[in-house]
């Protein structure tokens, strides 16, 4: 019987955490093993399981420094290969719970076919966390879309999540490929890890799951939406600052740059030196830092302000 690993790395959000976990653990899980496992990312209180977590054989590992994104999934990648032999890894944020169905519904999608190697949910905002959330009704909370597939906007340097803010009508219920999967809620096969490398700890967090995409996409894989599998996001719940922060300001800069430089044509790399030197002159003290540092270099963690 094949075995699934869902992922989840904590950073001092023990209440959302908790949430995704449970969620993950009352998964369907039919026709294959499913096993969760908890980094807990350098957090300032150690995070602590519930007995009836435990109990449900959730396995905790704890990192003494916070390894960002990247490094905490590929420490529990290795973990779940070298322990359970996994055959799927299913990478779980923090701040998001997957519906009952959800990890059986990603599973089914891909398993007999050896081309489709990434699949990723259907991702609704978390009911009364939407963007802009006065403008929907109570009956359509939990229905306002965060993530429907996502397209790469090559002349804006911009990973476009497919019909965010729409309230779902069914518009988008059918399986299709896309450019790339959120790390949301992104579930890969075993064998496209062993063929591109796990998550490239220059990003530490934000783009990974862009470039990620992108080399198995030039490996031959697939990536498919799957709209069956529905997550609730909470949008920023576990980044330090909250969404617009100059942390998340920092990296998204620096780390747009460093996907053009990887995976951008020699026109795309032109939109690139555009980007930074407008954001240089014209932007914030983390955007100005995120330029700064890409050009000297500087990747994986770094201190924004």
């Amino acid at each position: 019987m094949e075995h699934v690993t869902t992922l989840i790395v904590n950073y001092n959000t023990p209440k959302d955490t908790e949430l995704a976990i449970r969620s993950a653990v009352n998964a369907r899980a039919d026709g294959f093993v499913h096993q969760v496992i908890v980094v807990d990312n350098g957090s300032k209180e150690p995070l602590k399981l519930s007995k009836d977590m435990e109990k449900a054989g959730v396995v905790l590992i704890r990192s003494a420094a916070n390894l960002g994104f990247t490094g905490g999934n590929n420490l529990a990648m290795s973990h779940a290969v070298k322990e359970f032999q996994t055959d799927y890894f299913f990478l779980l944020n923090p701040d998001a719970e997957v519906e009952k169905d959800g990890v059986q519904k990603l599973y089914e999608a891909i398993k007999d076919d050896p081309k489709a190697g990434i699949a990723v949910s259907k991702i609704y905002f978390t009911p009364g966390l939407e963007y802009h959330r006065k403008s929907y009704s109570r009956a359509e909370k939990g229905k306002v879309i965060w993530y429907a597939g996502g397209s790469i906007d090559w002349p804006n340097l911009v990973a476009d999540h497919r019909g965010v803010d729409e309230v779902d009508r069914k518009q988008f219920d059918h399986q299709t490929t896309c450019d790339f999967a959120t790390g949301c809620a992104l579930f890969v096969k075993r064998v496209v890890t062993e063929h591109i490398g796990i998550l490239d700890k220059k990003f530490f967090l934000y783009s990974e799951d862009v470039d990620f995409s992108l080399r198995a996409k030039k490996a031959g894989y697939k990536i498919v939406f799957v709209p069956e599998s529905i997550v609730w996001h909470m949008n920023g719940g576990s980044m330090p600052g909250g969404v617009g922060s100059g942390f998340q300001q920092y990296y998204q800069t620096r780390n747009r740059l460093l996907i053009s430089a990887l995976h951008g044509s020699w026109r795309n790399k032109l939109t690139a030196l555009r980007f930074a030197f407008n954001t240089f002159f014209n932007g914030s003290d983390a955007e100005r830092k995120g330029v700064m540092d890409f050009f000297l270099l500087r990747f994986g963690k770094q201190s924004v302000v």
